[in-house]
Formats: C-alpha cells, structure tokens, sequence
C-alpha cells in the first residue's frame, strides 16, 4: 500500500516509539548496547489489528532468535511508512530496519542491502519484487487484493443467490441492490488513506489489462504502452460507470479507511473490495450478518486473482551491522509463531516454503485463502495494479497520485479518457 503524507521536520526528528523497555527519546540510529549486544532501529506501522503489543510480542520472538541484538522500535505517526521513511532518510536517520516499506527508490539509490539467494532459499517467490535482479524485501507474505467481501444478508434480502462470476453478473446485482435502496459498493479514501480508493480499478485493471499483458508496467517504462491505450481506459471506463449508475456512493470518499471498514459492518453497503487483510478482522470481530467473499469478476468469467506477494522486512545499507541486520529480519519473517500471528491479527497468506496456517482459522480467512489456491490452480495470478513492487512497478509517488486521480474519476471530475491522461503525464514527470 503505497500513501502520501507531508510532515513536518520536527515530526521527522522526533521518530515516534522507542525500543521494548526502553526510555522514549533516544537516537534513532544503531549503536552498542549494553552488554556487548547491537541496538537496531526497526520501523513499523500500527493499524487496529497490528497494534503496539502485537509488534512487540513478533520483536521480542526474533530477538530471542538473534540474541545478539537489541531492538529499538520505532512507530509511523499514520500507516504511511514509506513516506515516513523518506522523511527520516532525508533527515539522515533511516532506520536500520524497516518493515513492509516500498523499496523503490531507496534501493536505486544504494539505500538498502539485497539478500542473497541463500538467505532467501526459504521463501516460494523468492525473486518477488526484485530490482535489477537483486531482492531487497523480503517476499514473505502474499495479498489479494481486491477481494470483494459481501453482506450475505443483504445478497439474500434482495434475492441474489449466487455470487457472480462474469463482470454483466456483477453488473447486474448491482442494480438489483440499488433498486432496492441498497449501496451496491462500499469504497472510502479520505485524509491520508487516498489509497483505498483504488482496489475497484485495481481488479478492473487485472481483468482487462493486466490478463492479455501480465507484464504491462515493464512495458509502460519501455515506451511500448500507454494509459491511454485501449485497454487501460476500457478498466478505467467501468469504474466511470460503477459511479454514474450509483453503484459506488461518491460521499464515502471522505470516509477514512477505519470508517469505511465501519460502514460496510454497519451495513450501509453490500460490497466491500478490500485487501484480504479485512478477512481475519471480519472473523475476530463479526459483524451482524454473514460476510462472504469472491473474486472480482471479468467479462467472460475466466478466474483472474491480482495478488501481491513481498512487504516484509527490509535492512539499511548504513546500518551498524548489517548482517546481524539481516539475520535478525529473516528471523522476524520466518519465525512460525510470528506468521500465525500476522495471519490472525491481518489475514496474512504467508509465502513461506511449508508453512500453515492456525486450524482454527475462521470462514471468512478460509474462504479468503480459497481464492487465493484457486488461483494458483489455475494459474489466473496477476499483479494488483498500484501494488506491484520492484522494476515492475509504478514510478515512486505514482501510486499516490492515481488515487487521487481515482477520487476525480468516482466524483465525476475527470472522465476515463482524462483520468488515464492524467497517469500519462504524471508518468512522464516522475521519470525524467
């Protein structure tokens, strides 16, 4: 998830959180501990499901790992770590390690350490995310993303019985819960959580772009494709259409990502196209109707899944020791109570070689991850469009600026033509 804040120098310098037991208002860089041990700064992200204690019970697990070191947390004023980031490295105070930062950028500029094949050799996708050939996060967990988690009671009010599997399908129910003064879509993106605006175009995009030229984003950089092209406007156009038939209510994009979240479980709307992070949230804290879920459909109802598979820990190519650094990373993603937790707290798919999830996981991560193994049975993976991580990637920034451009696109502000001009020209300007 890529997002945009500006802040201040003084919130830069005053890097929020400090390390487990520690005292608030050290330096945000390595150095010696006592006893002999490495103090490492670890940057992270709370969420309502990954919250404080949830980071420090997975810091303290690799730790025991790698006794050698002391980990200093650090904590993002919002959710927005890559940003975050920036701002630190431009204050000359990256921290030593970070977790589900985007790479891009920091590693063209010799920012980051890559790992090397051994250290990855425990990983299904081990060369996910690279750039120029070289892997500098590691890909330990796969998303979908959108998944389209539904309210069965309102699917069953209205008289839909099947989920749909062609995009006229989709089409169709939607009218049938607008006739009967049903939201059809429920999509937020307010303040600083722009980003989860995109997850409709991102499986339109999978469905009508991405599914003839899986590889289209190494050939937008090549010059051989455009936005403007046939395609990306055609993905563009239906989410034009969603809006203007009032399948998707323009007033929501105010809501922030929490609130949106809220208002699907409130049920002021039947569809939720979300990342399959919602799914254990969805189990842990059931809302009062059934939540199904389904893949975004495409027109002839071939299966397409957009997936991201990488977000997880990255190590700064300045820090104190980096191969404790790295040792210390690999141990948080690889640690087997550290992956259940992340798939409890956030519906995490690990991509570890052998791992499995918890038993006792709940119906709506079940049938999240079901998706997911349909898709890799038939081979219908795909990248999810603004996700995409490595040298097949969007331009730094650009992510950032498509979801504004997809708030112009619902609110009726710029039609698909224009939208996808606008992702020409902001192309243009962030690769000169």
């Amino acid at each position: 998830m890529r997002r945009t804040l500006i802040f201040g120098l003084a919130a830069v310098l005053a890097a929020a959180g400090c390390g487990v037991g520690e005292t608030p208002g050290a330096e945000g860089g390595a150095s010696a501990s006592a006893g002999g041990k490495v103090e490492l700064s670890f940057l992270v992200f709370e969420t309502p499901n990954l919250n404080a204690a949830f980071w420090d019970a997975a810091i303290a697990r690799a730790s025991a790992k790698v006794p050698e070191v002391t980990i200093k947390k650090l904590v993002t004023p919002n959710i927005d770590r890559t940003a975050y980031a920036k701002q630190l490295d431009a204050a000359g105070n990256l921290p030593d390690i970070l977790q589900s930062v985007n790479p891009a950028g920091f590693a063209q500029a010799g920012k980051l350490a890559p790992f090397t094949d051994e250290e990855l050799k425990n990983f299904i996708a081990p060369k996910a995310g690279a750039i120029g050939g070289k892997v500098y996060q590691l890909p330990y967990n796969t998303q979908v993303i959108p998944v389209v988690y539904y309210n069965k009671d309102m699917f069953a009010k209205a008289g839909i019985t099947q989920t749909p599997t062609t995009y006229q399908e989709l089409l169709d129910i939607s009218k049938k819960l607008k006739d009967g003064g049903v939201t059809p879509f429920i999509v937020g993106g307010g303040g600083a959580d722009t980003w989860a605006d995109m997850y409709p175009l991102t499986g339109t995009v999978a469905t009508d772009v991405y599914r003839k030229t899986p590889d289209w984003l190494l050939q937008r950089a090549q010059g051989n494709v455009k936005f403007t092209d046939p395609d990306f406007v055609a993905a563009a156009k239906k989410i034009e259409d969603l809006a203007k038939n009032e399948y998707i209510d323009p007033a929501g994009l105010s809501r922030s990502y929490a609130d949106t979240e809220q208002a699907f479980r409130d049920g002021k709307g039947a569809m939720y196209p979300m990342g399959s992070w919602f799914a254990t949230s969805a189990d842990a804290n059931k809302p009062s109707f059934e939540v199904g879920a389904f893949p975004w459909p495409t027109d002839d109802g071939s299966p397409v899944t957009p997936t991201f598979t990488g977000g997880g820990t990255l190590v700064s190519a300045t820090a104190k020791n980096v191969e404790l650094a790295k040792k210390w990373a690999l141990a948080f993603d690889e640690d087997k109570e550290n992956n259940d937790a992340f798939v409890k707290a956030d519906g995490s798919i690990p991509a570890i070689k052998g791992y499995t999830p918890p038993a006792d996981m709940g119906p709506v991560y079940n049938a999240t991850v079901a998706i997911y193994q349909k898709g890799m049975q038939e081979g219908s993976i795909y990248d999810a469009f603004s996700q995409e991580a490595g040298d097949g990637a969007l331009p730094p920034g650009l992510a950032d600026k498509a979801a504004l451009g997809v708030q112009d696109l619902i609110t009726g502000k710029k039609n698909a033509q224009q939208f996808a001009e606008f992702l020409d020209d902001e192309y243009a300007k962030a690769t000169q």
